[in-house]
């Protein structure tokens, strides 16, 4: 098999395809519809991050990194990084609440009324979110099915296998919901709080990514009974993965942690942060 297998090998699920392909229709509908009262919240940068992230979720499932998922250790990590660290963060730039709900028929709107009318879906939404909890459920998933144990018994199951991929999606959507606050998200906490945040996820990904580099023995077996590909033995292979994870992964937590630092101590905030102090004298 040569490099062009990596690029031309493409097996693409019609049933997730089409739920993206809705989804990103009811975005622009309510994109369009809000556009006209708020155009400065949803400028354009928000639609092309919502649809790239949905464009990244349907590589992550069509493309050769799911087709060679269970043959390559490096393209399943690769995988596993799209459905964590890139589609989450394009699609919470989005800011989809509101997109979304604009964007839903009007007979589905009035079904749903009577769920918001109870009050419970903002608590719910805002526990959900809160820094704590998205923390301890985003690096839970991303530990836990990276145990061997568990991930062979993923990687042998397509419905469980499928079911560790939407943890991944879905406690990441938690993760970096608080670290990008998108409107009409309310923060109740110092951004000061989120380098920690992200300094401690990213040590959790660097323990994780070293230890597949230098364990020195194959830790998930059933890439050693596969047929190998490009030359690539199982033990280089698992090197290559975690040595992926390790450099992207502190790229996708690191450079955030310095963004904010740089907001935080930028002389104008500072100014606007006196003159808060300033009024509630």
């Amino acid at each position: 098999m040569n490099a062009d297998a990596l690029i031309a090998n493409w097996d693409i699920p019609w049933g997730v395809t089409a739920a993206l392909a809705v989804t990103a229709a009811i975005y622009v509908r309510g994109w369009n519809q809000i556009r006209r009262t708020r155009p400065e919240m949803f400028p354009l940068w928000r639609l092309i991050s919502f649809l790239g992230g949905a464009l990244a979720i349907f590589v992550a499932v069509a493309s050769p990194l799911d087709t060679f998922s269970e043959s390559l250790l490096f393209m399943h990590m690769a995988q596993h990084f799209v459905l964590m660290s890139v589609a989450p963060p394009l699609i919470v730039l989005g800011a989809p609440v509101v997109p979304m709900l604009r964007g839903l028929p009007r007979g589905l709107i009035r079904w749903l009324r009577p769920l918001f009318a109870t009050g419970v879906v903002g608590p719910v939404g805002a526990f959900l979110t809160q820094p704590k909890l998205a923390w301890v459920a985003m690096n839970a998933a991303y530990l836990g099915w990276h145990i061997p144990k568990a991930y062979e018994f993923a990687l042998a199951s397509e419905g469980w296998h499928n079911f560790e991929h939407a943890c991944f999606f879905f406690t990441s959507l938690m993760f970096w919901w608080p670290v990008i606050a998108p409107w009409p998200y309310r923060q109740n906490f110092s951004r000061w709080l989120l380098l920690p945040y992200l300094v401690l996820a990213d040590l959790v990904n660097t323990g994780l990514s070293a230890f597949l580099c230098f364990s020195g023995r194959l830790l998930y077996p059933s890439y050693g009974t596969v047929a190998r590909l490009f030359g690539l033995s199982a033990l280089n292979d698992q090197i290559a993965a975690g040595a992926f994870m390790w450099v992207m992964g502190s790229t996708v937590f690191l450079i955030p942690a310095m963004a904010i630092t740089v907001m935080l101590l930028s002389p104008r905030r500072q100014r606007m942060r006196a003159q808060m102090v300033a009024a509630h004298r």
